[in-house]
């Protein structure tokens, strides 16, 4: 599709060097007990208060251990004391090396971080441009208390209008017209498991593709970074999570005159790390992914930012602390002692590739773009009017329009034309980025 005018992509390659899963020689694990009190979903949906003594190994033998896993030595940061989350994550999203884990394969309800692997499973399906008018069955089913967008019976919804509905607002009606659009809830469902199957995302189940409580529904500090990482290799996902606010259709009403018409209303991020909030500033290079907040699950978050050339990933699931925006003040103090342990600290574990990951790279015609199958054009196309990024400096030609927020710290990765890639060591997209001064 033809860009808007006044717009420009600034995106984030978060390119990946692979290793196998096998397990990695390490010293021993400097343990720490694993949070109690309220309970959390097992595997079966049954509340469990405690880690299982052994849990799945994949990416590394240490990862399976419940408690605290970390190398420290002399010139690494000691953790942070305070971070009471059941399960948490640290890892470089470029050379997929865990810094430091905590319960990492704990399976655990996801609540909306399930929309992750919603999303890297159906961008690709739908052009932004696709129009579809809702019917009252697509809304069918939706959860009680759900997060919703404000989606309306007998209105017309562009897929660009949908996605930010889901990545924004978390709304869960977005969620199912998507899932309609994609032959229903059921064979989403179906995808969306043989997808995390195809990740190596093994702790995860999925039961409903919004991520609202459900029996059975699970999946991990691991798996939730996995998904993370995979959906970072596509241009429309990055788009959207790091997308700040929108304008999103509204209800059609007549006017005086009675004529119909339509106006659109503002939509804000729920990621605080991205838009702030009350005592919680806008983390210093934030550029996503997705948060969540049910009842079984608690509060749970997957975010990515870039300091200083590093690009990292952390994931919090349900902190036992109560306390307002608490996920994201743990996400940042984890991020925070990432960053300064980047380089220094020597690797627990590994994120996985998926398994496909090396033939797709020697295969004829491969994509080396990244870009999601709903994006319509190539690394420059641009997000629909209306929509602000954290750092929405102006580009190179004046322009001002969707972005990254790499911008804060004055530069931003952007994507370099190119394709050489390793096979077995790289995931099969570009493997270049560089930095550049914001004009």
């Amino acid at each position: 599709m033809p860009a808007p005018k006044k717009t420009a992509r600034r995106s984030l390659l978060v390119t990946s060097a692979v290793l196998s899963s096998l397990a990695l020689a390490a010293p021993a694990a400097v343990a720490a007990p694993s949070p109690s009190g309220s309970p959390s979903a097992s595997p079966s949906g049954s509340p469990s208060a405690t880690p299982p003594a052994s849990m799945s190994t994949v990416g590394g033998a240490r990862l399976g251990q419940p408690g605290t896993q970390v190398n420290l030595a002399s010139g690494v940061p000691v953790l942070p004391k305070d971070v009471s989350a059941r399960s948490w994550i640290v890892a470089d999203a470029e050379s997929g090396d865990v810094l430091a884990a905590h319960n990492a394969h704990w399976r655990l309800a996801p609540a909306s971080t399930l929309k992750m692997l919603f999303a890297d499973t159906l961008l690709p399906k739908f052009p932004r441009t696709a129009k579809h008018k809702v019917v009252p069955s697509d809304l069918a089913g939706i959860g009680s208390g759900s997060s919703l967008v404000g989606i309306k019976e007998d209105e017309t919804y562009t897929v660009h209008d949908l996605w930010l509905g889901v990545f924004l607002r978390s709304g869960n009606d977005a969620v199912h017209v998507l899932s309609a659009m994609n032959k229903g809830v059921d064979n989403t469902v179906k995808e969306m498991n043989e997808h995390a199957e195809e990740l190596q995302a093994l702790d995860t189940h999925v039961v409903s593709p919004d991520g609202y409580d459900a029996e059975g529904q699970v999946s991990s500090a691991y798996d939730l970074t996995l998904i993370a990482r995979s959906g970072l290799q596509k241009k429309d996902f990055r788009e959207y999570c790091s997308t700040v606010s929108a304008k999103f259709p509204g209800q059609t009403k007549k006017t005086k005159k009675g004529k119909p018409a339509r106006e659109s209303f503002e939509i804000q991020n729920t990621n605080r790390l991205l838009s702030g909030d009350a005592g919680l500033p806008v983390y210093q290079g934030i550029a996503g992914v997705k948060n969540g907040n049910t009842t079984n699950a608690g509060a749970t978050f997957t975010g990515v930012a870039e300091r200083d050339g590093k690009v990292l990933l952390v994931t919090v699931m349900n902190p036992e602390k109560q306390e307002h925006n608490e996920v994201y003040k743990e996400t940042a103090r984890l991020f925070d002692w990432g960053f300064k342990a980047a380089g220094k600290v020597q690797p627990v574990g590994k994120l996985v590739p998926p398994k496909g990951a090396a033939q797709a790279s020697s295969q004829p015609g491969a994509n080396p773009s990244g870009e999601a199958g709903g994006s319509g054009s190539g690394a420059g196309s641009t997000a629909g009017t209306g929509s602000k990024p954290v750092a929405s400096g102006p580009a190179a030609d004046g322009s001002s329009g969707i972005g990254i927020a790499l911008g804060i710290t004055g530069g931003v990765l952007v994507l370099l034309a190119g394709g050489a890639f390793l096979v077995n060591r790289r995931w099969p997209l570009p493997d270049l980025v560089r930095r550049r001064t914001r004009p």
